[in-house]
């Protein structure tokens, strides 16, 4: 069994952040669950334009607002507590916020905690342990 605090975690090297985010990986690669789960807060007035080629995210929102829009096709979708995207199709999307978003987020393969956003929104593929 595997338990942890994200009290604790936030002041780890489990917390990641990059351009207006942080991101507490609670469990990780090799945790060997299959996936990685994260906590992660986006700061409000930010928009980040992701495209996780390598990866499937799904994504729940516990606070805040904001909406995604569908790059491909130019939807968006409102979000805010309750609400879950998941990007089955490894949609190139952008995220907006609006008030400070609280999102709990599960990453296919899972990532390691050492990854960064490539120049086109994305994560290197997985490697084999």
């Amino acid at each position: 069994m595997i338990v942890r605090d994200f009290h604790e975690l936030k002041n780890s090297d489990r917390a990641v952040s990059d351009a207006r985010w942080t991101s507490v990986r609670m469990l990780l690669a090799d945790d060997s669950m299959g996936f990685s789960f994260h906590i992660t807060v986006i700061e409000p007035g930010s928009e980040h334009t992701f495209h996780y080629k390598n990866h499937f995210e799904s994504v729940y929102c516990i606070s805040g607002k904001g909406s995604i829009e569908d790059l491909a096709t130019g939807e968006t979708h409102e979000i805010r507590p309750g609400v879950m995207y998941a990007l089955d199709q490894h949609d190139k999307h952008t995220l907006r916020v609006e008030e400070q978003l609280v999102l709990a987020c599960c990453f296919n393969p899972p990532v390691t905690g050492t990854e960064v956003h490539q120049a086109d929104g994305s994560y290197a593929p997985a490697t084999a342990a």
